[in-house]
């Protein structure tokens, strides 16, 4: 099968008809969910950050944003994809989304985040898609944008598919040359199906706050095992620990929000939408958000 990245741009290979399919597609849904979850345990974000401010770097259609909001934070995304986007504002997804290159670099101002997450979105960059396109530049240009954009012990978890290893090497070195100490953490390795690769870098020295708000050694995270397999260290170099992933926690959890009432939640749904632009959004009365008999 063909890779993505091979086939077309993602602001073009993402069309509309290709956008609606994806974020209906429940595999996909599943999928996107597990890795966001996993993103976000290697972000390690300490309790007291909570809500953490959070960009999710090739947000599409907001399926991993979902995943942000249920634990809790807060996110801004940014993605190539007009459709993509176009799928989420109908989604009314909760974070901010803005159409934007990530090869272009994150213009936000320094020390904005309190850490970032990208899933299946990194080897994108690795490709020429015109010829004003230079890997290397974007690379460059993206990793140093971000870096800035990041608190100081901040991390950022990317969630990727390598083509080779030397790929990973090339992409790991503009990450180092941009200041970020990290590396790469393998989940599954023996498996081809379940095998997944996560880059995972942080802002700063050696330090960063631990759970409790107390200060801690950066260190790179271990990797998922099965349970059937040694919990030694696998091809990669990484050390593995026997855990996996709870798929069940994630399923049945309800979108949390925050002690607000139904009305106002609808008010503050209904501001959205206006900000955004829309025109037959529905006027505030006092019979808004309350129960209609019958259950209508």
């Amino acid at each position: 099968m063909s890779r993505p990245e091979h086939l077309a741009p993602p602001e073009i290979f993402y069309n509309d008809t290709e956008a609606s399919k994806y974020t209906a597609n429940t595999r996909v849904q599943t999928i996107q969910a597990e890795m966001t979850e996993r993103a976000l345990e290697l972000l390690m974000l300490p309790a007291h950050r909570t809500p953490a401010l959070l960009l999710d770097i090739g947000c599409g259609s907001g399926l991993s944003g979902e995943i942000i909001t249920e634990h809790g934070h807060e996110w801004i995304g940014i993605d190539i994809s007009p459709s993509m986007l176009e799928v989420a504002l109908e989604k009314e997804t909760e974070g901010d989304i803005m159409l934007a290159d990530a090869g272009q670099g994150c213009t936000f101002r320094a020390g904005s985040f309190d850490g970032a997450i990208s899933i299946s979105v990194l080897q994108w960059l690795c490709n020429a898609d015109s010829t004003s396109h230079n890997p290397a530049a974007r690379l460059a240009n993206f990793f140093t944008t971000l870096y800035s954009s990041l608190s100081r012990g901040a991390r950022a978890v990317f969630q990727f598919y390598p083509e080779s290893d030397d790929q990973v090497k090339f992409i790991m070195q503009f990450a180092t040359r941009a200041g970020f100490g990290g590396g790469l953490v393998v989940d599954y390795p023996n498996s081809r199906k379940a095998k997944k690769f996560y880059l995972v870098l942080w802002v700063g020295g050696e330090m960063m706050v631990g759970p409790n708000g107390e200060a801690a050694k950066q260190e790179l995270p271990q990797g998922l095992v099965h349970d059937h397999e040694d919990a030694e260290t696998g091809k990669s170099g990484v050390k593995y620990e026997k855990r996996r992933l709870d798929r069940d926690d994630r399923k049945g959890k309800k979108k949390k929000r925050s002690g607000e009432t139904a009305k106002e939640y609808i008010v503050r749904k209904k501001e959205l939408n206006r900000k955004r632009g829309k025109e037959d959004v529905p006027l505030d009365s006092r019979y808004t958000g309350r129960k209609r008999k019958g259950g209508f």
